[in-house]
């Protein structure tokens, strides 16, 4: 479905005087080129750029754009210790070109990556839009970029962030097989239930708000059914969504200045989608611009969600909003298409490593139950170790422990010695003495199963979503999955 970068000739590494002249002459360049996120880097090969401000003198920072077109960020530090990181986004961000500042901005995030002495690089991917095997190809093409120009490394990783953890997975699957491609796998926050079961509580969102609400779309405008999530020429913004909500819901208010039918609503749409209050908001835009891209443009405008067969409970009124809900069904092809694209087989052959917030309000921590039965369906269930924290954030967790994770997994591949969620929580406190973000590990935590959180569709309770007899299946088939 992809093709991969052509292979850039090799930049021998320089003896130290002399690579820092060759340093300095590439950062002229780059001061004309402009600096970090602003101009891009001409194509495939990296050009030196400015490092975020908490890289400075730590290590030398490059940009590019690959020959497909997605820009990248790399940071090799100046005591490396010879390994490096592949880092996947998260998102999926949408539009219709690769954003040169999303690389950028992860490098400035996941600096602490670099600053433990390990090389880095991401990639914006080539397109915003959702497309799971087309980020984790982006995310290949990254690493060959880097060992064109850098050589080989040691030891590669690939470390994935929420909707990254779904790529980066897809990564160790695709790619991990290749002997010497990647070493492990560092999943943080990940959205690990795959596409076509990892959204069923959005589906669920959008289709009980609109029986609560009755504005998105309201009877005055065109009507189209919701598993479209918007309709396709809709001019509706964030904002604008985000009106209605507030009008329906009074979500942006104190308590005390909701009406009596505001807190209603609300009371029952939180109760039914079990999502929580403080994220209600940023799921319904998913849920709305999201879906439009998987549905609209990336599936011709068929339908992968379904509802039928799901009873929703926890309202002041089940029996009426079971009978009064909007009901649909996937076509078969859509969901097969979608599940393609991003639904895990768990055949891995590195160990992998996992990283959730028992509270993370965006990708529930339920998601690491459905990758763990994913895993042990496959007969892969050795290969990973899961840790859990009592933060309740999703997009950022402590430095401390991001530090802690990429060394626990290094240390499991240098040695082989598997290690355990209690030895990965006794570890940090090293790594807190130099970042003081704090350690917030619970070793005796194990998320409940997917379903207890999320309601299954018929047939949903048996993992992986997508075996690799399926996999194999409809890689024949012309045509199949997600474009690039």
């Amino acid at each position: 479905m992809t093709t991969l970068d052509a292979p850039v000739p090799v930049r021998r590494r320089l003896p130290a005087p002399r690579y820092r002249r060759a340093a300095l002459a590439a950062g002229v360049a780059a001061a004309l080129l402009g600096t970090l996120g602003n101009a891009p880097a001409p194509r495939a090969r990296p050009a030196v750029a400015d490092c975020p401000p908490n890289l400075l003198g730590k290590a030398t920072c490059y940009t590019g754009q690959d020959t497909n077109g997605a820009y990248y960020a790399m940071a090799v530090p100046t005591r490396w210790n010879g390994s490096l990181v592949v880092h996947a986004h998260g998102g999926p961000d949408l539009g219709d070109s690769s954003d040169p500042a999303r690389s950028t901005d992860d490098l400035n995030r996941w600096a602490v990556m670099v600053e433990e002495g390990y090389a880095w690089a991401g990639s914006s991917y080539r397109r915003g839009g959702y497309g799971t095997r087309m980020a984790a190809a982006d995310t290949e093409n990254v690493r060959k970029l880097f060992v064109s120009q850098f050589g080989k490394p040691k030891r590669t990783y690939v470390h994935g962030q929420s909707w990254g953890g779904d790529v980066a997975a897809k990564v160790a699957e695709t790619y991990g097989r290749h002997p010497g491609a990647y070493d492990g796998a560092l999943l943080t926050s990940g959205v690990l239930g795959g596409g076509s079961r990892g959204y069923d509580y959005r589906v669920d969102l959008r289709v009980v708000y609109q029986y609560y609400c009755h504005n998105h779309p309201r009877p005055t405008e065109p009507q189209y059914p919701l598993w479209q999530g918007l309709r396709a020429d809709s001019t509706m913004t964030s904002a604008g969504l985000r009106a209605r909500l507030q009008e329906c819901t009074g979500y942006a208010s104190a308590p005390a200045d909701r009406t009596a039918l505001q807190q209603r609503n609300l009371d029952d749409i939180l109760a039914v989608t079990r999502i929580p209050e403080r994220s209600l908001a940023s799921h319904l835009q998913f849920a709305t611009f999201t879906f439009r891209d998987i549905v609209s443009t990336r599936l011709g405008g068929r339908n992968p969600f379904s509802n039928r067969g799901v009873r929703y409970s926890g309202s002041h009124d089940d029996k009426a909003l079971n009978a009064g809900v909007e009901r649909f069904s996937a076509d078969p092809t859509a969901r097969r298409d979608l599940s393609y694209d991003s639904d895990l087989t768990g055949k891995v052959t590195i160990p992998v490593l996992t990283l959730h917030a028992i509270d993370d309000p965006t990708a529930f921590v339920e998601h690491e139950a459905a990758y763990r039965a994913t895993l042990q369906g496959a007969g892969r269930g050795g290969d990973l170790v899961q840790t859990f924290t009592t933060e309740t954030e999703h997009s950022a967790l402590s430095d401390s422990e991001y530090a802690n994770s990429i060394a626990a997994l290094d240390t499991w591949v240098r040695h082989g010695r598997k290690p355990t969620a209690r030895s990965v929580a006794a570890s940090c406190a090293a790594f807190d003495l130099k970042y003081g973000s704090g350690c917030f590990y619970d070793p005796a935590f194990r998320p409940a199963p997917y379903a207890s959180r999320i309601r299954p569709r018929p047939g949903g309770l048996v993992w992986p979503a997508m075996t690799a007899a399926q996999e194999r299946a409809w890689s024949r088939i012309d045509g199949v999955g997600i474009a690039p």
